[in-house]
């Protein structure tokens, strides 16, 4: 094989690859119906002028057997007349007006024949379109209905584009996110080992811990003193409560003093009376 022809080859090739892909089923079944309509009605207006033409011809017959009617009539008055010569004549042009007949007929015939060979096909091709148009509406239905299943297959599959594209952006969100989580505990690991010291500060990890303990210590201590006075707090509150008592005692024992003396106030005043 030459260059060239491997190069055509190439080529058609490729355009044939585009050509398969950038088809529509649908649309090609459409456009092949409409081709045989488009044939169909050629082949109607085929048997149109076909039948014209037989009818120019039979109208042609009609007018020359008018004329043999015509020369006929014409050779009887002749011969009436004594005029043989031009009975003669007539007769004459009766037989070329016959022959002519002859003629015309077995065109017509012909014409006829092909006419009904035509409406023939006519018919077995219309019959034909339709149906290959039941069979063009149920494979586009057909083509339709799996080019949607297709679509919601791949959809919930999460074999389509969009779906591979999704997943592939959730994956790497989660390895970055990974990564960030690993790299914030690193770092955390590494400020409370004391690996990193603080660059604003002139302390180093020795005098951080003892400052710790010294502040755990200073915690306790101030935990004990609110201790201590908690306690205190509720000796106080005791000691309190036991005074109102006797307050209380107290003022109760005056009320009832006082009635008496006034329930004895009353029986001398009775007495004296």
């Amino acid at each position: 094989m030459g260059i060239l022809s491997r190069t055509s080859y190439v080529i058609r090739s490729k355009i044939n690859s585009l050509l398969n892909r950038a088809e529509d089923p649908t649309e090609t079944l459409d456009y092949s119906y409409e081709k045989m309509r488009d044939e169909l009605q050629q082949v109607k207006q085929g048997i149109a002028d076909l039948t014209t033409q037989k009818k120019r011809l039979e109208i042609q017959k009609r007018r020359l057997e008018e004329n043999v009617e015509k020369h006929n009539d014409q050779a009887r008055e002749a011969v009436q007349q004594d005029r043989e010569d031009l009975a003669r004549k007539a007769l004459e042009k009766k037989q070329a007006k016959m022959s002519q007949i002859e003629e015309l007929e077995t065109q017509i015939a012909s014409l006829q024949e092909t006419q009904d060979q035509l409406v023939n096909k006519k018919d077995e091709l219309q019959s034909r379109i339709e149906e290959f148009r039941t069979k063009k509406e149920t494979m586009k239905a057909r083509y339709e209905a799996a080019e949607a299943s297709s679509r919601v297959s791949e959809a919930m599959t999460g074999v389509g584009d969009e779906m591979a594209d999704v997943g592939r952006a959730l994956e790497r969100a989660e390895e970055q996110t990974d990564e960030m989580e690993a790299r914030s505990a690193a770092m955390d690991e590494l400020m409370d080992s004391g690996a990193f010291d603080d660059a604003l500060s002139d302390k180093d990890s020795i005098e951080r811990e003892l400052e710790a303990g010294r502040t755990s210590a200073e915690v306790d201590t101030e935990l004990e003193t609110l201790k201590a006075e908690m306690g205190k707090s509720s000796g106080s509150s005791s000691e309190s409560s036991a005074d109102a008592d006797v307050d209380v005692e107290t003022d109760v024992t005056d009320e009832e003093v006082e009635a008496e003396l006034e329930e004895l106030k009353n029986e001398d005043d009775s007495s004296s009376s």
